[in-house]
């Protein structure tokens, strides 16, 4: 449950920190906190909501969801990345506009907030480093941007003060942006594999195949399948030939299995003269005979 109540200390944080910074922004007249502060204000909501998605997808499975809630935790990943993206080509859109209009900006407030700002986030993600869901992952990154945001803001606000150019900040708001916008383009990217069912990436399915061939008694294996629940569990299905049914030899696989990181698999036993009635099955034979033919029944 640690997961989740740091997540929720990260909310807390967050949201209260995110309305000082709305304040401060103001007053310093500072594009990089105000635009800091709408960052600040979707991660905390996004947050909130990963909260309770991660609270949801710590369910048991049951009937209407056989595979577990797991999934859950990644919707709140995708609210999250998506939000992020929005932000950062807002931010980046205002930062373009005060360039073309400078504005006044008060430097040493400037400086103290960045400080603070510093001081606050690094505590924030210092609470959500450990956890290991994708959700956990976007939320400690959200944290880590934000210290690397205020780092660059109090840089940049001591050069403001000693150089008095005023599109500094906007460039830094711009760097901030497009910093953010990559890195959760690449979390969105890893997201949607995982809904596509793609085969998670550290699996490598000819490698599982030849690893099985090697079993005593295995003859043939098909139709594997291995998909990610939530980026960490990876589960199977597949079809092995056997010479004669036994029940070490399905241990023996689902040990051989476990080594390539599959906590979950159902294997259907066959014998050789079985009839694998299947049509991918049908389709993978025939893939070097050109075509295949289709049943009308």
């Amino acid at each position: 449950m640690k997961t989740e109540k740091n997540i929720l200390i990260a909310f807390l944080l967050n949201i209260s920190f995110s309305i000082i910074e709305l304040l401060g922004g103001l007053f310093t007249g500072s594009i990089a906190i105000l635009s800091d502060s709408l960052h600040d204000l979707g991660d905390a909501l996004s947050i909130g909501v990963s909260y309770f998605l991660e609270r949801k997808s710590k369910r048991k499975p049951d009937k209407k969801h056989t595979y577990g809630y797991i999934r859950y935790s990644v919707m709140g990943s995708i609210f999250t990345t998506t939000i992020l993206l929005i932000g950062s080509i807002f931010v980046t859109y205002e930062a373009i506009k005060r360039i073309i209009n400078p504005v006044e900006i008060n430097y040493n407030g400037m400086i103290g907030f960045a400080i603070f700002g510093i001081v606050i986030n690094t505590l924030a993600a210092l609470v959500t480093k450990e956890g290991d869901s994708l959700n956990q992952k976007s939320v400690n990154l959200h944290m880590l941007e934000d210290v690397l945001g205020w780092i660059v803001v109090f840089i940049g606000s001591i050069l403001m003060k000693f150089t008095n150019i005023t599109y500094i900040d906007s460039i830094l708001s711009i760097l901030v942006a497009v910093f953010i916008f990559i890195n959760a383009l690449k979390n969105l990217i890893k997201i949607i594999d995982l809904f596509l069912e793609k085969t998670p990436e550290n699996i490598d399915i000819d490698e599982i195949k030849n690893h099985l061939l090697e079993i005593d008694g295995v003859k043939n294996v098909h139709h594997v399948h291995v998909r990610s629940i939530d980026g960490y569990s990876n589960l199977a299905t597949l079809h092995v030939i056997v010479d004669k049914y036994s029940h070490d030899i399905k241990n023996s696989i689902k040990e051989e299995l476990k080594e390539h990181n599959i906590c979950h698999s159902t294997i259907e036993l066959e014998l050789e003269d079985e009839n694998c009635c299947d049509e991918e099955c049908r389709v993978e034979v025939n893939k070097e005979g050109g075509h295949h033919h289709h049943h009308h029944h």
